[in-house]
């Protein structure tokens, strides 16, 4: 039985050294550990495929937590179940150790509760990804609303802008993100996000 763990984080310049050093105090080896900056939205990512390819049955997935394995309710159900049932290898959840489908191999009632957790998780995740995005398009809609402008000559801000400023008043993305996609500086960029902030609250 071989060990391994996955770690996700959603961009490039975020940190995946929290979950590396979860793994390592485990006992995993370095080399066992796949990881990957994309979004969770779906599963197309390439650590993840390779990880895969070397799951056995009778081996372990270690993750931190059930959003680093995905976003989207229905696929990580589907994905849980392809690892679990088709694969034949186990997962556990270091942050949720009630999700570990090693208890399967004690009772039925273990892998029971295991599977009814992973679903009220899955689903609370994608219920947050859609209330994110509701909240992101009501918080638009309302700066459009309020006549947020943008720049010399004065002009409306993009709908592309003002997701990125959502997304970074939030604490979705980080201020080198946010700065790299509104193409903005620093000083300008924080003015607009105090605009912004005025014209929504």
């Amino acid at each position: 039985m071989n060990t391994y763990a996955y770690a996700r984080v959603s961009a490039r310049d975020q940190n995946l050294q929290r979950q590396f050093t979860a793994f390592i105090e485990f006992g995993i080896e370095k080399s066992r550990i796949y990881a990957d900056k994309k979004s969770g939205k779906d599963f197309e990512r390439t650590e993840y495929k390779r990880l895969l390819k070397r799951l056995k049955s009778g081996d372990l997935l270690v993750i931190k937590s059930i959003d680093r394995l995905g976003r989207n309710y229905d696929q990580i159900i589907t994905e849980w179940a392809h690892i679990t049932n088709t694969i034949g290898a186990d997962i556990l959840v270091l942050d949720m150790p009630i999700l570990d489908t090693r208890t399967k191999a004690d009772t039925l009632v273990g892998k029971f509760i295991s599977d009814i957790v992973l679903q009220v998780l899955s689903f609370v995740a994608e219920n947050e990804r859609a209330n994110i995005r509701e909240r992101q398009a009501d918080g638009i809609k309302l700066a459009k609303q309020n006549g947020v402008k943008f720049g010399r000559p004065r002009k409306e801000y993009s709908d592309e802008f003002l997701s990125v400023a959502f997304d970074y008043i939030e604490k979705r993305i980080p201020l080198k993100t946010a700065l790299k996609l509104s193409g903005i500086k620093q000083d300008n960029f924080f003015y607009h996000i105090r605009q912004i902030k005025q014209l929504i609250n």
